[in-house]
């Protein structure tokens, strides 16, 4: 069984680890609901400008775990720090000043149905950023739509979009804030295979052209190969292999080699 003790070491970056910024840092977290621990020890670290992909089968805790990070549940023992900052320790506004640094993209985009394009991108920077000057608001807008290759989508409702289109314009909208953390849960999940790897590839596009930390959690493994920087695998509510997709390709760990064949 291959098992990591010490996940810091097992990076795609510079030999030595402490050549790179620690952006979030994670130590034994363990995670219950009622008598059901999901969560059962995990160890991390995510480096800034690394896309980390996290494999595991329904259930392990995956999407758990991301939701912790972004303040949303809970956890009960552990360290979990986001740029030094413990987040259980954080008072209302300390969190809400860290949760302007995460991007948090949905499985289903989650647009708002209602509004146009544009008005699903003007929301954020009026409600979150209290941004008024409308030339601005515009040309963050037009940016983001750009970045995406939807500037033509800009006055078309949600329902009028493809499901590719849809997670384009819900990742432009997470960006509009400008995250310095994304956190993608299933991204490719419904697509069909082209329009998965061209999401696939517009996140790493994104992730130069930003210079993002991200934490991508997904069963598609073109996406895996495509984004990741490096891989861990989780099981029981922990990690139990990491590294890159090659390397991982080649383990004889029948349960880290499931997900390549």
């Amino acid at each position: 069984m291959e098992t990591i003790t010490d996940h810091t070491t097992i990076t795609t970056g510079p030999a030595n680890t402490n050549d790179r910024e620690v952006v979030i840092e994670i130590k034994e977290l363990h995670k219950s609901f009622g008598d059901h621990e999901v969560l059962t020890g995990i160890t991390m670290d995510l480096y800034k400008g690394e896309n980390l992909v996290v494999l595991g089968r329904s259930g392990q805790g995956k999407s758990v775990l991301i939701k912790c990070i972004a303040g949303l549940l809970d956890y009960h023992e552990g360290i979990l720090k986001v740029y030094g900052s413990e987040i259980k320790e954080l008072k209302e506004e300390e969190l809400r000043k860290a949760r302007m640094k995460l991007g948090f993209l949905f499985q289903s985009g989650a647009l708002y149905d209602s509004m146009t394009v544009r008005e699903n991108l003007e929301f954020p920077l009026t409600r979150v950023l209290g941004l008024t000057d409308k030339n601005e608001i515009d040309e963050r807008i037009n940016e983001m739509l750009d970045s995406v290759g939807l500037l033509d989508a800009i006055d078309k409702m949600p329902s009028d979009l493809s499901g590719g289109m849809r997670k384009r314009i819900g990742l432009a909208r997470t960006l509009i804030l400008k995250p310095e953390i994304m956190l993608y849960d299933e991204p490719t999940t419904g697509l069909d295979p082209i329009t998965s790897k061209e999401i696939s590839e517009l996140m790493v596009q994104l992730q130069k052209k930003y210079k993002i930390s991200s934490v991508i959690i997904t069963h598609d493994m073109d996406c895996a190969k495509i984004t990741a920087d490096r891989i861990l695998v989780m099981n029981n509510g922990k990690y139990i292999a990491g590294g890159t997709y090659e390397i991982l390709e080649q383990s004889s760990n029948a349960l880290v080699n499931s997900f390549f064949k």
